[in-house]
């Protein structure tokens, strides 16, 4: 383990991924107001404040024979998971916990999200989310791979499994562009891992909303405030691993972190609106034979680049 950074890091971590989580939350509802044609759509940036005071007074709703404990441990697990996995990303210069296998460690903490969300899924003791939650499971076998396989190049490019040694390496030139591949699967599967836009089956309309179905109050509050927070992570993970982190002209490292973070959580917020959603099986299919032997060759000319 490398040095960590000075405390006053360990409370701004949680207030920056706060704000990235209600930024994308704003963003959404921006969109959904443009999208169903409210005359006002820049109303619609205070609806995520009015929808976290809805919440808060909300009376939960109990289903038959539920498993209380299981569920909330699922649903503060999934804001953990988000915490836990950003740790590690810098917020300039140097991240909260600079681990020496930081991209292992993002990618161990991102998997929990599948305990998280089956949990969720299993403890109202209901028909829809546990639907969401085998859906979710379908969904992670389909994505993880390439997700893995996309981060481990990065790791090859930069000889390390430390972030900061990946970010140092792309000083001459980001990875984004002599591994275009791995960037674009990576962007594809945190899609995924956070549920969002066209792989939200596990939340999905069909299903009354699969996992969160039968969740309200306080509860539904966390787990969305979670899910925001996760989209937020996966998003600002691309700019140490893909886009140069801080590095840039004039503006300081942490600037520069901010604004590629917020460029790509707009991305990935803009693909939930127009982007269709997508079958789990089509998307295995394309996953296992497009996507894992395309990382395959991108990770071998990144492997004979590096040699």
């Amino acid at each position: 383990m490398h040095e960590v950074t000075p405390a006053w890091a360990l409370i701004a971590f949680p207030i920056v991924l706060a704000a990235l989580a209600l930024l994308a939350a704003t963003f959404d509802s921006v969109l959904t107001a443009v999208a169903t044609g409210r005359p006002a759509p820049l109303k619609a940036m205070s609806d995520p404040l009015r929808e976290v005071a809805r919440l808060v007074v909300q009376q939960r709703r109990r289903t038959f024979m539920p498993d209380i404990l299981l569920m909330r441990i699922g649903i503060f697990t999934l804001v953990v998971a988000a915490v836990l996995a950003g740790v590690v990303l810098p917020l300039g210069d140097r991240p909260v916990a600079d681990l020496s296998v930081g991209i292992v460690w993002f990618n161990a903490m991102e998997v929990c999200v599948w305990g998280s969300l089956w949990l969720t899924g299993w403890g109202p003791n209901s028909v829809y989310p546990l639907t969401g939650g085998y859906r979710f499971l379908a969904q992670g076998l389909a994505y993880e791979l390439p997700h893995m396989f996309a981060l481990i190049t990065a790791a090859l490019g930069a000889g390390s499994l430390r972030i900061g040694d990946v970010v140092g390496a792309q000083r001459g030139l980001w990875f984004a562009v002599w591994m275009p591949v791995a960037f674009a699967v990576y962007l594809i599967s945190a899609v995924a891992m956070a549920f969002w836009g066209p792989m939200n089956q596990a939340v999905g309309s069909d299903i009354a909303g699969g996992v969160r179905a039968e969740l309200s109050g306080p509860d539904r509050l966390i787990f969305q405030a979670g899910r925001y927070a996760l989209l937020a992570v996966a998003a600002a993970a691309a700019v140490p691993l893909f886009l140069g982190g801080g590095v840039g002209p004039v503006l300081p490292a942490w600037l520069w972190t901010a604004l590629k973070t917020i460029a790509v959580l707009a991305v990935l917020v803009w693909a939930k609106h127009r982007l269709p959603a997508i079958r789990m099986d089509r998307f295995m299919e394309v996953s296992w034979m497009v996507l894992i032997p395309a990382t395959l060759l991108q990770m071998l000319i990144v492997g004979i680049v590096v040699l």
